[in-house]
């Protein structure tokens, strides 16, 4: 029974059933089913293999096909045939961000998952931005993987509960950033600070606002004392982190 293993050993250890020789005879309308075609780009050896076993016996994935390293999925993956992409983000040759994308832009049709170990907010934006529907840690049991790949066929966009809480704990912070910009800064400084970050020169902004070189240059100099900045990109800089532009 899969929730008899501890969920820290699943992945890596060899406890996943045996491979099928035969698959059990479907019990349900098989028109009315979508069954997956998955490509997994997993770089630990023992944990792809175990990802193959364990999805291999389920009636509604078709086939599985592994591969170790980026270059090898872009390569000799049947891309036109998948359905879906079950990556982690950090592979021993490339990022699996960079793969995300790759398959956004070349193979559309393809419904992305990571898999991962790893939490982290900057990165897990990432990976939505590139392509990713879903984001499942490895923590999570198969039981929850398999329900997770129905979800993400189904149109779904499933997350693990952590995920789903960085992401909100995110965009509130990130309110609350742009809630203090807008107290901090008048709207022409904001207006500004934006051709700013697009690397205007002062008469460019000028010219842009119908407004003097001069008045530019006051607004800039009042916006980097209030964002407490020492030159352009300091404050391009901070203005990111925080949120504003």
């Amino acid at each position: 029974m899969y929730h008899s293993v501890p969920t820290h050993q699943i992945w890596k250890n060899s406890c996943i059933p045996q491979r099928r020789t035969e698959r059990l005879p479907l019990r349900f309308n098989e028109e009315k089913f979508q069954t997956m075609k998955i490509i997994i780009v997993e770089s630990d050896v023992s944990t792809n293999y175990n990802l193959q076993l364990l999805l291999e016996g389920e009636l509604s994935i078709e086939w599985t096909q592994g591969y170790e390293t980026v270059e090898r999925a872009v390569q000799q993956a049947p891309w036109d045939e998948a359905t879906i992409l079950l990556t982690d983000v950090f592979l021993s040759d490339r990022s699996g961000i960079e793969l995300l994308a790759w398959v956004h832009e070349n193979h559309p049709h393809i419904n992305s998952m990571v898999f991962t170990s790893h939490d982290h907010h900057d990165t897990v934006l990432n990976a939505i931005k590139a392509g990713a529907c879903g984001y499942l840690l490895k923590s999570s049991s198969p039981r929850e993987l398999i329900e997770s790949l129905n979800q993400l066929i189904a149109g779904g966009a499933p997350m693990s509960p952590r995920i789903a809480r960085k992401l909100v704990q995110g965009m509130q912070r990130s309110e609350v950033s742009r809630t203090y910009c807008e107290n901090l800064l008048t709207s022409r400084e904001r207006e500004i600070l934006l051709y700013v970050e697009q690397g205007l020169a002062y008469k460019e902004i000028a010219d842009a606002l119908s407004i003097s070189p001069h008045t530019v240059h006051t607004h800039v100099k009042k916006i980097y004392e209030k964002v407490e900045a020492d030159g352009r990109q300091a404050v391009i800089n901070k203005a990111r982190r925080m949120g504003w532009i």
